[in-house]
């Protein structure tokens, strides 16, 4: 087993508060500009999420990282707005999908543009190599944490808890 190397508290605290600092950033920006649609950034994913294909409530929930309460809150919101209905599976009747109604759909062809002038912002000044790296290093940190949590901790961790 392989342990990181010790490093300064200063490092820890910075890195990890800028990637929250970013991710808020990130959030608030996606939140302003999609504002005029009178989406939230999660449904806005939802809805581009199922006009893709993924259409079950259980492969958006997953894909967007909440649980069964909030996937049921969020498609409320959504079938509210007469952007979305649930209907019955076509081969398992006990199952739902999640369908776009024809306005869904057509929201749903704007959003791409809106979160791509997000990423050209953010990625504003960098070139093809640094945006790969960094895409890069951001998932080996996501690779990091989900090992992270399926691993034991080591003997005087002092996170406490399941």
């Amino acid at each position: 087993m392989t342990h990181a190397p010790e490093a300064p508290i200063g490092l820890i605290l910075g890195g990890g508060s800028l990637l929250v600092q970013v991710g808020r950033e990130l959030n608030t920006e996606t939140e302003r500009r999609l504002a005029p649609h009178g989406l939230t950034a999660q449904q806005a994913a939802l809805l581009l999420y199922a006009a893709s294909g993924q259409s079950t409530p259980s492969a958006l929930k997953s894909r967007l990282g909440t649980d069964t309460a909030g996937m049921t809150r969020l498609l409320d919101r959504l079938a509210a707005k007469g952007l979305l209905r649930r209907v019955r599976h076509q081969e398992d009747r006990r199952s739902v999908v999640v369908e776009l109604t024809a306005e869904g759909h057509e929201l749903a062809h704007v959003l791409p543009p809106v979160f791509g002038a997000i990423s050209l912002a953010a990625f504003s000044g960098f070139s093809g190599q640094e945006i790969g790296q960094v895409k890069d290093m951001l998932e080996r940190i996501l690779g990091n944490l989900a090992a992270a949590r399926t691993a034991p901790r080591p003997a005087g961790d002092a996170v406490s808890g399941p």
